[in-house]
């Protein structure tokens, strides 16, 4: 292991840097001093570029767009995640995660831990019809944009922030919204992940040709249509009453989607000793009447019945027109692997052959699901309903307008067949997508994994939501999944079900951040003796080493006064917060359980020498060399 002492890097991954790197990677030959010869690699590519001759190509460009593409490239510097025990549930056991914060911020953070560990994503975000939230992302100052904006309330309680179709920008503002989200939300995905995007007419045509760019045109896969509305006036001669969930693969080529259960397969109600491997089954006659045509005089034979008496097809003599539809030997077969059947009636022996659900009449394993269709008929699927459920919930109390309802959710869910997943909803709104998941864990048996994201937009001061003590979405969404994770227990008793979940909060960096202004020089030289913000705990410090390290939220660290010690499948760090001496490595070689492991110091005061003698002694010793890198604060 070469380079295994470095300074800390307190921000998430920069991705104009990360792609320059995977480029050199890839092709080295358009290296030169350390830069991307881009005229190299022009040439390289020279054979897949357009018609030389030809200057026009087929682009969306909006104002904004290039600010929107530096925003999702440029690392997060100045924020963090801080945990909330006290709005959390089971937090100790639980592996679902509730993230109150920007999600623009939220998706930078995630980028190390869960890159291309996420399988569905869902959305629901602002539709943009003049009367939603639609938010400006800061490129220089993340974090006091989230405050400014999660404030831009009046005194009424009214979000100022609407994007009226009178602005001349009302779409462009919209757009650089999502670009950015979209673009970091792709990274997150797993190669034969999935994402769900809801739209309405608004703004469908405007996603669908952002996705194209951001995911690829390869991997469009269908555009869902469901009933949302017995109706909405929207202005024209036609009421519009469907929705739209824009569905993109990470990688076609890898995507695979679950079929759909017939919707006669009820009609499989019997069963014997096979029914595990083969599943239920039904009885068919096993002969037929022919036209002369088809007819077969090799399948016109006896069968031998219990009584010993035998019988030709039609139930009678032989007689013309008339055949077995398996031949002596398959017959044969058939008897001795239990799959022919032989019954007596009022008009004598009848000779039937067993339908399996899950096998063909050779014993071999197949697929009765049906291909999905993108025009979803479900039953309980409409914005109504959708608005019934969280009132049911909450005694009757609309503390929310339009959610979507669980029916639909749980059914893109199970367009995935995996039932060990992470799900994420970064506009999470009241929780839908968090209670879809639970449901379907109870009655599938499955253990997805839940990661909602919302911003802790303010609830309107006359909403009986802000009378009833919810003073923001994430207060409604919160209490939804406690209500409707104890309703499924009492459902299901005797099931695994992980109800709980961890709170996070979007905050400021723990870890001060070096200004560059001459008249600030001063200030910052406190640097030397503390890289933390005077008021930040050591749990929340360690935790953002921990995030910005590639560690994800599910980890609950091993604790050792100011030491910390965190372990993921693919992961470990340890965030040396106190005093420590020239013995750690070895120290914590002994608690170490992956094969590397990152170590990140806090500068002791006179500790320099320490500090020295460990970089020096990790150069020296080959095995401490193999399995540690180590990083300062």
């Amino acid at each position: 292991m070469t380079n295994n002492e470095e300074r800390f890097k307190a921000t998430t991954p920069n991705f104009r840097t990360e792609a320059a790197k995977k480029l050199a990677e890839l092709f080295p030959e358009v290296v030169a001093d350390g830069q991307i010869d881009t005229d190299a690699l022009e040439e390289l590519l020279n054979p897949d570029l357009e018609d030389e001759e030809s200057n026009e190509k087929y682009e969306f460009i909006w104002r904004g767009k290039k600010n929107s593409k530096r925003i999702a490239d440029a690392p997060a510097r100045d924020t963090t995640l801080i945990m909330d025990k006290d709005k959390s549930k089971d937090w100790e056991n639980t592996k679902n995660v509730y993230i109150e914060g920007d999600n623009l911020e939220a998706l930078k953070l995630m980028q190390k831990a869960y890159g291309e560990k996420v399988k569905i994503i869902y959305i629901d975000p602002p539709y943009n019809t003049g009367h939603d939230f639609v938010y400006k992302d800061n490129y220089h100052d993340s974090y006091q944009n989230y405050l400014e904006t999660t404030g831009q309330l009046d005194d009424e309680g009214n979000i100022t922030t609407t994007n009226k179709e009178s602005n001349g920008r009302y779409h462009t503002d919209w757009l650089n919204m999502m670009y950015p989200r979209l673009k970091l939300a792709r990274n997150l995905l797993t190669k034969d992940g999935v994402i769900f995007i809801s739209i309405d007419d608004n703004e469908h045509d405007r996603l669908k040709i952002m996705c194209d760019e951001i995911f690829g045109e390869s991997n469009f896969q269908a555009d869902f249509i469901w009933k949302s509305t017995a109706g909405s006036n929207t202005g024209s001669a036609i009421k519009t009453v469907t929705e739209y969930i824009v569905c993109y693969a990470k990688n076609s080529r890898f995507f695979e989607a679950a079929g759909i259960e017939p919707a006669n397969d009820n009609k499989y109600k019997l069963e014997d000793e096979y029914v595990k491997r083969r599943g239920k089954y039904l009885l068919n006659k096993l002969d037929r009447r022919m036209t002369p045509l088809h007819y077969s005089e090799s399948l016109n034979y006896p069968i031998q019945m219990p009584d010993n008496t035998s019988i030709y097809p039609g139930g009678k003599g032989k007689q013309d027109n008339w055949n077995w539809r398996w031949s002596k030997n398959k017959l044969q077969w058939g008897i001795d692997n239990k799959f022919i059947v032989m019954k007596k009636g009022k008009q004598g022996w009848s000779v039937y052959f067993k339908q399996y659900q899950k096998v063909d009449n050779e014993d071999n394993q197949i697929n009765r699901t049906l291909p999905q269709q993108n025009l979803l008929d479900i039953d309980g699927v409409s914005s109504a309903r959708g608005t019934k459920e969280v009132t049911d919930l909450f005694n009757n109390d609309k503390v929310f307008d339009y959610p979507k309802p669980i029916n639909l959710l749980k059914h893109l869910i199970k367009i995935i067949a995996e039932k060990d997943i992470t799900i994420l909803d970064f506009f999470s709104g009241s929780g839908s997508t968090a209670q879809a998941v639970m449901e379907q864990n109870a009655e599938d048996g499955g253990h997805r994994k839940f990661i909602m994201v919302q911003l802790p937009e303010k609830t309107d001061k006359k909403s009986v939501a802000y009378k009833d003590g919810y003073k923001n979405i994430p207060d409604i969404a919160e209490e939804r999944i406690r209500r409707a994770g104890e309703a499924i227990q009492k459902e299901h008793p005797k099931a695994d079900i992980d109800t709980g979940f961890k709170v996070f909060k979007l905050e400021r960096s723990t870890i001060k951040q070096w200004d560059k202004n001459p008249e600030n020089f001063e200030a910052q030289l406190e640097l030397i003796h503390s890289p933390f913000t005077q008021e930040s705990t050591n749990d929340q410090r360690a935790l953002e080493i921990a995030i910005k390290s590639g560690i994800d939220l599910e980890a609950s660290p091993e604790v050792d006064g100011d030491n910390y010690h965190f372990v993921t499948d693919d992961k470990e760090v340890f965030a040396i917060l106190g005093n420590y001496d020239e013995n750690l490595l070895e120290k914590i070689n002994k608690q170490r359980k992956l094969p590397n492991a990152t170590v990140v110091l806090r500068e002791m005061n006179n500790g320099s020498e320490t500090k020295f003698n460990l970089i020096e002694k990790l150069k020296q010793e080959p095995e401490l060399n193999d399995h540690f890198s180590l990083e300062w604060l």
